[in-house]
């Protein structure tokens, strides 16, 4: 992708489009390397391991003992349900990094009563892919793509003991090694970490964190909890009158339906819902701008990210940086006359 890529309306999403943003961060003008990533904005994965979910597999430990007897008695119902509501992306791990994506949501989990110390990730039920196994897809995809670089949020961490924590975070050490960014950079810039050789920030939301010097805190979320796009615009609109956070922070972009939403509407899924809702997110997305200020925006995640030009959406609001960036110096011009 050319640095004016910025400069150019996203209007139609094709194949060749998607080719573009797969290096969108090393094509960015030189005036926002020194940005913080945290003012950039940035395309994000909710629950980016959910394409994987294996529709065989147990319920997660969390769920209530009324709906593992509900699955129980009536499996050929509701395990089809789980999954159409469970399944959040349909791209892979590493279609979604070459889409655009560099924040991803990763739920973690170890299955009951499996004596091994492999992990899995979570939505409801657990997935065929294991974390180990995806987290080196992702180091493979960072080797040819070094000036990218990608925030992993782990969590939930559903049946991990503490000796299970340790192997992961070894296992996250040795997989990433020196591509880690270290908690300790404070003002974390693209031209600063390309200079470091950092790829990955590594958000760990459990206390076994505090040990670590490689692993930064959970991330703030904001989630709606809404099945529909005015819900959800709502919510986030309140949350941006009371002020973003300070450091790295996601807005979600992605719907929920509770379980009388989708037993009312047996013949949709998540996907059906994201993508009939997308219409009124969009205008909304289109409308926001990255940056410090307490209105401003960071990390954007949403739902189904290939079937909708979500990344390049999100991308290109970071022009609107550049152009801050031109306001401010004519206004500083201004004074100096």
């Amino acid at each position: 992708m050319k640095n004016s890529a910025l400069s150019t309306e996203v209007t139609m999403y094709s194949d060749e489009d998607q080719q573009n943003y797969e290096d969108w961060m090393a094509s960015l003008p030189e005036e926002l390397w020194d940005v913080p990533l945290s003012s950039l904005a940035i395309p994000g994965s909710h629950d980016a391991m959910s394409y994987s979910l294996d529709i065989n597999s147990p319920l997660i430990r969390s769920e209530s003992d009324t709906f593992r007897l509900l699955d129980g008695i009536f499996y050929c119902l509701t395990r089809p349900a789980i999954y159409r509501w469970s399944t959040t992306q349909e791209k892979g791990i590493v279609e979604q990094l070459s889409e655009g994506i560099r924040y991803f949501d990763l739920r973690i989990a170890h299955k009951p009563y499996d004596p091994s110390n492999e992990l899995y990730f979570t939505h409801v039920i657990y997935t065929h892919l294991t974390v180990v196994e995806t987290l080196w897809a992702i180091a493979s995809w960072l080797e040819s793509h070094s000036k990218e670089v990608v925030i992993l949020a782990c969590s939930h961490f559903e049946g991990l003991t503490e000796k299970l924590h340790e192997h992961l975070i070894f296992s996250l050490k040795k997989i990433f090694g020196s591509k880690l960014c270290p908690h300790k950079e404070t003002v974390v810039t693209l031209r600063g970490l390309w200079a470091l050789g950092y790829q990955v920030l590594l958000s760990y939301d459990d206390q076994s964190a505090a040990r670590h010097q490689v692993l930064w805190p959970g991330i703030p979320y904001w989630w709606a909890n809404q099945n529909t796009a005015s819900g959800v615009v709502s919510y986030l609109d309140w949350q941006k009158d009371m002020g973003r956070p300070d450091g790295f922070f996601v807005s979600g972009l992605n719907l929920t339906a509770d379980r009388s939403y989708i037993a009312l509407h047996p013949h949709q899924s998540l996907q059906t819902l994201t993508l009939a809702n997308w219409k009124e997110l969009r205008p909304w997305l289109e409308e926001q701008v990255p940056g410090p200020h307490s209105n401003n925006l960071n990390i954007i995640a949403g739902d189904f990210i290939g079937p909708v030009p979500f990344c390049p959406l999100v991308i290109n609001l970071n022009r609107k940086l550049l152009r801050q960036q031109k306001m401010d110096q004519r206004t500083l011009k201004a004074e100096e006359d």
